[in-house]
């Protein structure tokens, strides 16, 4: 029993070196390679979501007109900013700071938000 030990340990040891190791840097040509299918990928993306927002506001637009042909109440569209840009990885992100609230020491939150 000692040496089928013996042998498993080595065995494992062997696949845990092998689990360590280390792949080559990327060629030139592998790099170009994804960075063209990145910017092919990023294209698509974009296509896709101009698609998606053309069709958005093209349901939109033919329920507000069923809406006044039916004479529901449809209130105006609501103004939102565009998305915040998507970070590269390894950005830093800058940490959000709390907002005083009035009759707190500034740099301070109170336990429960007022109401």
């Amino acid at each position: 029993m000692g040496i089928a030990r013996a042998i498993a340990t080595m065995a494992l040891l062997a696949v845990a070196g092998a689990a360590v190791a280390e792949l080559p840097p990327p060629t030139p040509e592998q790099v170009a390679a994804q960075a063209a299918k990145k910017a092919q990928a990023d294209a698509e993306a974009a296509k896709s979501k101009a698609a998606l927002a053309a069709a958005m506001d093209a349901v939109a637009a033919h329920w507000r007109k069923a809406a006044a042909a039916h004479g529901w109440k449809a209130h105006a569209p609501t103004a939102l900013p565009p998305p915040a840009p998507v970070l590269a990885p390894g950005t830093a992100v800058q940490a959000v700071v709390p907002v005083a609230v009035a009759g707190t020491a500034p740099g301070t939150v109170p336990a429960t938000p007022p109401v």
